[in-house]
């Protein structure tokens, strides 16, 4: 039955071409508009560490003068720690992981003289960033806590600058200079792939966060040692005099991101505990000017939500393009309609043949679900050009607007449902069409 009613469909929809070109086209264009903005809206929102989000947390402590209003430039609290504030936090080890971390940006001078130097971006971290995370080392290893305490000249490359450098060769063991002054760094390690979107371990007050991906990593302790240049924004609320290494380490100057694993509930209460234990600490000695209530502990979901990645203008895009989709579905039923009350008399000939109601409204929903699979093609092309229209934006976020399977497939569903929807009232009008009447008048 169900094969005899998509045949009538595919006749029906071949009978009046112009209208059904007119309901493919409504309906792909809404699918089209609404899926390019719930796409940029899955990609932005979506868990960009999906094996571990739920046992990485982010501290964070309120450093600031009493005076600082709620919403001053560095978060409430303060979204950065400071040197003293996070080395503190590294020694105490009250984590299955915990890292300190600071964006880096430097000249690598390549080993091949005919190169010339590149303008990188990458990250300094504590020993324990690779095991954090999750990184993948494709070889070699990352650097030990003896490696930071040595303040080791140590590196470890991304997988594509490993290849940009050394070719097919083995990096592990070459060496490379970074900086103005050429310092030697031996590689130790090449990292695989891995590039979390958005960058959530970043300095949340620096631009980006979307579309970039760290090209090396190395020891923040030899990072500060030799004053390499940090990508961090600095935040240092009392005037300070000495060079920018004495600054960084100040008290009251806040730059570094700090993240921990938590596996069980109960260590992420004994966190919460440590940290206010902790606060109320500096809060005693002077250091901490407000109270210890104001320290947090954010999972890496609530990091982002805190954050606000999605742009309410994002938000809104995606409402008006639901919006146009509607318009066009309501279009749409006024054409299934007219089209469906137009075949009243075989509508009624099919009644006296001894079809039941449910056998029409079977194949006008047919009709109408035929339309929807068309119209999601159509809407799968509007998008993938609406998406790379967005990539041209200078947005960081635009770079990461590609539509995944998962998107694709709700893009041909939706559009499936959209058309069943606007067909339903239409068929179910034209399965109550008298066939007395309509047999009658032919």
């Amino acid at each position: 039955m169900l094969y005899y009613s998509l045949t009538m469909a595919w006749r029906g929809l071949l009978r009046t071409p112009i209208a059904t070109a007119l309901m493919v086209l409504a309906i792909g264009l809404g699918i089209g508009a609404s899926m390019t903005m719930l796409t940029v809206l899955h990609v932005m929102s979506r868990d960009p560490l999906p094996d571990k989000s739920g046992v990485l947390y982010t501290p964070h402590l309120d450093p600031l003068p009493a005076n600082t209003p709620d919403n001053q430039e560095w978060g409430d609290p303060a979204d950065n720690l400071t040197w003293p504030d996070a080395m503190a936090l590294l020694r105490a080890g009250r984590a299955t992981h915990q890292a300190a971390i600071a964006g880096g940006q430097t000249l690598l001078w390549p080993p091949r003289a005919s190169m010339p130097p590149l303008d990188l971006s990458g990250r300094y971290a504590s020993a324990e960033f690779f095991d954090l995370f999750g990184v993948p080392l494709q070889r070699g290893r990352g650097w030990s806590a003896r490696d930071d305490q040595d303040h080791a000249r140590v590196i470890v490359l991304s997988h594509a600058l490993a290849g940009t450098l050394f070719g097919a060769r083995d990096p592990v063991g070459q060496r490379v200079a970074l900086g103005e002054k050429r310092i030697g760094f031996q590689v130790i390690g090449v990292a695989g792939a891995w590039n979390p979107q958005p960058l959530f371990y970043a300095d949340p007050n620096s631009k980006g966060g979307f579309g970039q991906q760290d090209d090396f990593f190395l020891p923040l302790s030899t990072a500060m040692e030799l004053g390499l240049d940090t990508s961090n924004s600095i935040s240092s609320w009392e005037a300070l005099a000495g060079n920018d290494q004495a600054r960084l380490k100040d008290p009251s100057t806040s730059w570094l991101q700090f993240w921990v694993q938590l596996d069980t509930p109960q260590q992420v209460s004994a966190y919460r505990r440590f940290l206010y234990d902790y606060a109320a600490t500096q809060h005693a000695s002077g250091r901490f000017q407000r109270p210890p209530q104001r320290t947090r502990l954010y999972g890496l979901m609530d990091w982002l939500r805190h954050l606000r990645m999605v742009p309410d203008d994002v938000r809104l895009q995606a409402m008006l393009a639901l919006g146009f989709l509607w318009i066009c579905l309501v279009n749409v039923i006024a054409l299934l309609l007219a089209k469906f009350l137009r075949r009243g008399s075989e509508i009624g000939v099919r009644r006296a043949l001894g079809a039941r109601r449910g056998h029409v409204l079977l194949q006008f929903g047919s009709e109408a679900a035929l339309i929807g699979l068309l119209g999601g093609v159509l809407g799968i092309a509007i998008a993938e050009l609406g998406l790379w229209s967005v990539r041209q934006r200078p947005d960081d976020y635009a770079k990461v607007a590609q539509m995944d399977l998962q998107m694709l497939l709700a893009t041909v569903a939706l559009a499936v449902i959209a058309a069943l929807l606007a067909g339903l009232l239409p068929a179910w009008r034209a399965s109550r069409i008298n066939p007395a009447l309509q047999v009658k008048d032919i």
